[in-house]
């Protein structure tokens, strides 16, 4: 994508349109249904290793107000910030603000736990709204559902997730439930977005 926020439009790769067809599985969620072109058409994939994050941000207005990530490797917990009206309040991890010159509340509107494999999509409020973020650990600690109605054992910075109902991976919610701490491995993510704008013409945008 250009600094003006036109695509330069190049093939997929087999790993994405093949093995399996990631695309047609996003069009089948109907999540970009009211995109420009119906489908992503462009694929960011990231590293993470154990201990790194990503600072709270927003994708911004270039892209088609819809966003979706794609888990692989190892789990992460992804979280949602909102902008703060309190001026003294500082971003996690102890940045001053956001970069757009705001703060942000360092409490999570909303946490989910993403399992290797499986996917998130942001629209909406949740989009146009919102920040999102992950933090820079070694390790996750979750608060199990059982601590939620009183006492709890889990440590102080449990986190609550809101998607628990929807997890898959049972070894995982017996974990949580034991109190165990969820180690991280190396995680690739595949953030898949729809770019209204497609340059039609390569050879100038290039200075050719």
């Amino acid at each position: 994508m250009t600094a003006k926020g036109t695509l330069c439009p190049a093939p997929f790769p087999n790993f994405v349109t093949q093995y399996p067809d990631l695309i047609a599985r996003l069009k089948a969620t109907e999540a970009f249904e009211g995109s420009p072109h119906g489908v992503p058409n462009h694929i960011i994939m990231n590293e993470y290793e154990a201990g790194q994050g990503i600072m709270p941000h927003e994708d911004g207005p270039k892209y088609h107000p819809v966003v979706a990530t794609l888990s692989l490797g190892t789990h992460c917990v992804f979280h949602y910030y909102r902008y703060s009206d309190d001026a003294s309040s500082t971003t996690p991890h102890g940045a001053e603000n956001s970069g757009t010159g705001r703060s942000i509340d360092r409490t999570p509107v909303l946490s989910l736990l993403l399992e290797p494999r499986s996917l998130v999509i942001s629209f909406g409020d949740m989009y146009t709204a919102h920040l999102h973020g992950i933090e820079d650990t070694f390790e996750d600690h979750i608060k199990s559902p059982v601590d939620l109605g009183g006492d709890s054992d889990s440590p102080a910075n449990a986190v609550h997730i809101g998607n628990w109902d929807l997890l898959q991976d049972q070894k995982l919610k017996e974990m949580i439930t034991r109190g165990e701490p969820l180690l991280r491995s190396t995680r690739w993510s595949l953030t898949c977005r729809d770019i209204p704008k497609v340059s039609t013409n390569l050879q100038r945008l290039r200075g050719f």
